[in-house]
């Protein structure tokens, strides 16, 4: 997919911002390692405040700069929450699908989410760590369906092997992109009321995975994504 990644030369079109947020040590710093930087560390730290890094991508010929921030998951750090959701258009919501308690708490973090970002933004849940198969405590029905009820898209993902995680960030930043684009263009007259109308009923995205077919033997997710509406 190194099509896909922009010349740093290049005139930026679009800078996205997309926020993580979860329990400590559900793997959101290492996503972004994965993504960004294509690393893991095998003896990675907890987050201390904020962190953030960017990578720039091609989505539909235009040159996107994705700003991923990455925070610390412990209450102490609460404080910044403001600031840290402020201007985001995208969120991935991470839980650990070996750690029953980290899915539970997500309920919490969207809560948190949606007092505090943009009601149109996009937001996905993200089952993390799925390499670890035979500690799977949190059923892929169970994220599914918490996904369907609050109409998130959904995928499961190891920062270790890569899975879902490149396919993960670009599902939601070429969202991201569709709604902003639409948004242009709609503000420029170019959509009648009928065409703007349609556009909120939201879209089902399905990224075809080569792990979708372990799913009911308890393997990784592979390619899962809910349709969600922008309301």
């Amino acid at each position: 997919m190194s099509n896909l990644y922009g010349d740093f030369n290049q005139k930026i079109d679009y800078v996205f911002k997309v926020v993580l947020i979860g329990d400590s040590a559900v793997g959101k710093s290492q996503l972004l390692a994965r993504f960004a930087r294509n690393e893991f560390s095998v003896d990675s730290k907890a987050t201390i405040g904020v962190e953030f890094q960017t990578k720039t991508l091609v989505i539909d010929h235009k040159t996107v700069k994705a700003q991923i921030w990455d925070t610390a998951g412990q209450e102490r750090y609460r404080a910044v929450t403001s600031a840290y959701y402020r201007g985001a258009v995208g969120a991935m919501l991470v839980y650990d699908m070996t750690k029953r308690q980290s899915f539970d708490h997500i309920a919490r973090w969207l809560e948190e989410l949606r007092g505090h970002a943009d009601k149109n933004i996009v937001i996905m849940l993200i089952g993390n760590k799925c390499d670890l198969a035979s500690l799977r405590a949190v059923p892929v029905e169970d994220a599914k369906e918490f996904a369907e009820r609050e109409n998130l898209f959904f995928m499961e993902t190891s920062a270790l092997d890569s899975t879902n995680v490149e396919t993960a960030f670009l599902t939601i930043l070429t969202e991201i992109y569709r709604i902003v684009s639409k948004k242009s263009l709609t503000a420029n007259g170019d959509l009648d009321a009928t065409t703007n109308a349609a556009l909120l009923k939201g879209t089902q995205i399905v990224v075809p995975g080569p792990e979708s077919k372990q799913v009911q033997g308890g393997g990784c997710c592979g390619g899962v994504v809910v349709a969600r509406s922008n309301h």
